[in-house]
C-alpha cells in the first residue's frame, strides 16, 4: 500500500476542499466572547464532531443555536456561497425546513476571525433544528421516499440559484471521480482495491462520456442520513435539512447519488430496495431526465467508493477526527460489495419501474 501523499489532481482537490490538513481547534472561550460581542448570545457551548469545521451547540435556556467556525484553509467566498444558498432557500422556498442564518447585531451574516495560522476563519450562527438524524432511525420505505421527495424539493428551489463561487472544485464532486483513481493505492486490502477498480472502470465507461451533457445546477452536495432530521410520527417525516457545506454547481443526478450511496446494502437480500424508494420520492418533486436516470446507480456506486477511499486516507492523516470519519463509513466496503453483486441492468429497470408505482 502506498503511504506517500497523493499527487496532482487529488492533492489539489483535497486542498481546495479543506481536507488536506488539520488545524488547531478554536478555543471555546474565544467563541463565547465572539457570540456575546456580535450576537448578544450567551449560554452553554457543547462541541460537536464534524468533518472539518469547528461546530458547537449553544444552549441558551430559550432557543438553541448551532455555531460553526470554518477551517482556516476554506476560502471566505466558499463560506459565502454556503450562506447564500440558505438565504436563497429561505426566500424562494420558506416552507422547506432548512436551517436559518442568524444575523449579527451589526446586520451581517457572519463574523470574520483573523487566525494565528494564517487565513480568515468565519463564524456563523444558525437556528438549531430539533429532530432525530435519519441515520439513527429505521425508516419504512414510504418514509425513505419522503426523504427523497424533500431533496427533490430542495433541488427544485435551487434551480435558479447562482453565485460567483458556485463553480468551486470539491473532491466530493463526482465530476472529478475518474481522475482520483490513484487513491486506490492508499487503501488496505487487496479485495477492497479490486472492488474500487471495478467501480472506476464502470464509471469511466458509462458516466464519463456523458459528463458534458448532464443537466447541471447548484446542489446540496451532501444530503446524507446525518444531514436529514426526521420525526417518524409526522406525515412529512423530514423536519430539517442541514449542512450546506458541500454545495456546488454540478450534475443534478450527483445530488441523489449521495443519498443512494448511504442507502446501498442496508437490506442485504435486496441491497437496492431503499435506494429505489428514495428515487421514487425524489422524482415526485424533481423528475430526472430519461437519458440520465440509468447513470444514477453508477454515480451512487462511485460516491460510496469515493467516501471509502477518502475516509481511510483522511483518518490516517487527521487523527483528531479519525473516530468521526470512520464511524460514518464503517460499512462502506461491505455495502459496496452487496450493491455490486446486482447487475446494473436490473437496477435501472427497477428505477424505471418506480415511475409506474412499483416498489
Amino acid at each position: 500500500m502506498n503511504t506517500s501523499p497523493p499527487a496532482r489532481i487529488a492533492q489539489q482537490l483535497f486542498e481546495e476542499s479543506g481536507l488536506a490538513s488539520s488545524h488547531e481547534p478554536i478555543a471555546m472561550s474565544d467563541v463565547d466572547a465572539l457570540l456575546a460581542r456580535h450576537y448578544r448570545l450567551s449560554g452553554r457551548l457543547e462541541r460537536l464532531a464534524t468533518e472539518k469545521d469547528d461546530t458547537f451547540r449553544l444552549r441558551t435556556g430559550a432557543a438553541d443555536h448551532l455555531v460553526k467556525v470554518s477551517p482556516p484553509d476554506e476560502a471566505v467566498a466558499v463560506v459565502a456561497l454556503q450562506t447564500a444558498v440558505m438565504r436563497h432557500l429561505e426566500t424562494e422556498a420558506p416552507h422547506l425546513p432548512v436551517q436559518r442564518v442568524k444575523e449579527t447585531i451589526e446586520g451581517s451574516d457572519n463574523v470574520p476571525i483573523e487566525g494565528n495560522e494564517g487565513g480568515v476563519r468565519v463564524l456563523r450562527v444558525f437556528d438549531f433544528v430539533d429532530g432525530a438524524v435519519l441515520a439513527k432511525t429505521n425508516p419504512a420505505h414510504h418514509q425513505i421516499a419522503e426523504a427523497g421527495r424533500m431533496l427533490g424539493r430542495v433541488d427544485l428551489a435551487l434551480r435558479s440559484f447562482r453565485h460567483p463561487a458556485d463553480e468551486r472544485r470539491l473532491v466530493w464532486d463526482l465530476r472529478h471521480f475518474d481522475r482520483l483513481r490513484e487513491l486506490i493505492e492508499y487503501t488496505p486490502g487487496a479485495a477492497h482495491r479490486r472492488l474500487a477498480h471495478q467501480v472506476f472502470r464502470l464509471f469511466h465507461e458509462t458516466v464519463v462520456p456523458r459528463l458534458g451533457d448532464l443537466e447541471t445546477q447548484v446542489i446540496h452536495g451532501d444530503y446524507s442520513p446525518y444531514n436529514v432530521l426526521v420525526d417518524p410520527r409526522a406525515d412529512s417525516f423530514v423536519t430539517g435539512v442541514i449542512d450546506f457545506g458541500d454545495s456546488m454547481r454540478s450534475a443534478l443526478i450527483f445530488d441523489p447519488a449521495v443519498s443512494l450511496a448511504n442507502l446501498l446494502g442496508r437490506s442485504p437480500r435486496d441491497p437496492w430496495r431503499e435506494a429505489c424508494s428514495f428515487v421514487a420520492g425524489y422524482e415526485r418533486a424533481r423528475p430526472i431526465k430519461d437519458t440520465e436516470l440509468p447513470l444514477l446507480p453508477v454515480a451512487a456506486l462511485a460516491r460510496l467508493t469515493l467516501r471509502a477511499l477518502v475516509t481511510h486516507w483522511r483518518a490516517e492523516r487527521v487523527p483528531e477526527r479519525r473516530d468521526y470519519l470512520l464511524g460514518h463509513a464503517a460499512d462502506d466496503w461491505v455495502n459496496l460489495e452487496r450493491a455490486m453483486a446486482v447487475a446494473m441492468e436490473e437496477v435501472v429497470d427497477r428505477l424505471l419501474s418506480t415511475r409506474d408505482g412499483a416498489p
